[in-house]
């Protein structure tokens, strides 16, 4: 992320100013770093909006629905925000490391310390080009940790045990994870607040819907925890396919309650970004896929607190 640069335009629209006022700042209107986002929200004084604190999991048993470059283009965004965020790249390949513009393999240290040593989690996390944007890697070292989960005591709550003294240092914990089932996305699961579940617009996305909830279910009954926010996510919808606009309708009839309304459409441009170990935001945020992103961002803001606020109602009925 070394190479994202913004302009005083873009940096307006981001904390509500103007483009004369960051100029005024800044000193100048053309090649802005992230630091640069950062200090002119510090000297101006914009601080985010208010929001209630989340550990949000971005998941699919089915590979190959975009959740990376969601993820992590979602949590570069939060920064962009003002937020406080730490991404967890759960997934050994480390994809997540990589379009956040590190690499993995450089990396000595991974959740896999965190969750089988009882590393302490600061030991463990790497600054990233974004200030407020802060990443546990992952590499080759992750592909054993179910196996090394396996003989352990409390085995599914080793990562929420390991966040519980983190909750307050962040505002965002985002979460990405390998398209599979075992111990560590259990682990993923019985930490989230939030699930976030991108799709593809076609019919085999059910399979990994079915098992995704019969596993929630599970952990219900048996864990006795319950997810406060379920969230689906339609990526790289293409609505000139037919196909695409019939699933995207099985989608609203069976999962009507959890489906966003906003759908991520086809976009090159997340490719070309990933190339750039970089998010959508800092390669190209007029794309139409980090405007599909941010509007996503919203309407998940928007669902929380309407979820909070009807729970408070209740409570005091």
């Amino acid at each position: 992320m070394d190479n994202v640069r913004y302009t005083a335009k873009r940096l307006a629209e981001i904390v509500g100013a103007t483009p004369k006022q960051v100029e005024g700042v800044l000193g100048r209107r053309d090649g802005l770093s992230p630091e640069d986002l950062h200090t002119l929200r510090q000297k101006l004084k914009r601080a985010p909006e208010p929001f209630p604190q989340r550990i949000q999991l971005f998941l699919n048993f089915k590979g190959g629905t975009g959740k990376t470059s969601l993820s992590s283009s979602y949590a570069y965004r939060l920064a962009e925000r003002g937020y406080r965020v730490l991404v967890l790249d759960l997934d050994s390949q480390g994809h997540a490391t990589k379009c956040l513009g590190k690499e993995g393999g450089a990396c000595e240290r991974t959740l896999h310390d965190v969750l089988i040593r009882k590393v302490p989690i600061d030991d463990v996390t790497i600054r990233t080009g974004m200030p407020g944007l802060s990443l546990v890697p992952a590499n080759l070292a992750m592909a054993t940790i179910d196996l090394a989960l396996m003989p352990l005591a409390g085995r599914e709550f080793r990562l929420r045990n390991a966040l519980q003294g983190y909750r307050a240092k962040y505002d965002f914990v985002v979460m990405d994870a390998p398209p599979s089932f075992g111990l560590l996305n259990l682990n993923a699961l019985m930490a989230a607040d939030d699930l976030v579940i991108p799709v593809l617009a076609d019919f085999l996305s059910y399979d990994g819907l079915r098992l995704l909830f019969e596993t929630i279910q599970g952990l219900e009954q048996d864990l006795s925890h319950q997810l406060e926010n379920i969230f689906i996510v339609v990526n790289a919808f293409n609505q000139t396919y037919k196909i695409a606009r019939e699933a995207l309708d099985a989608l609203r009839t069976h999962y009507a309650d959890y489906l966003l309304d906003t759908v991520v459409r086809q976009c090159t441009k997340f490719a070309q970004a990933s190339s750039e170990g970089c998010p959508i935001f800092g390669y190209d945020p007029d794309s139409k896929g980090a405007n599909d992103i941010d509007a996503v961002q919203e309407e998940i803001f928007g669902r929380i607190r309407a979820a909070a606020k009807a729970a408070a109602g209740a409570a005091g009925a």
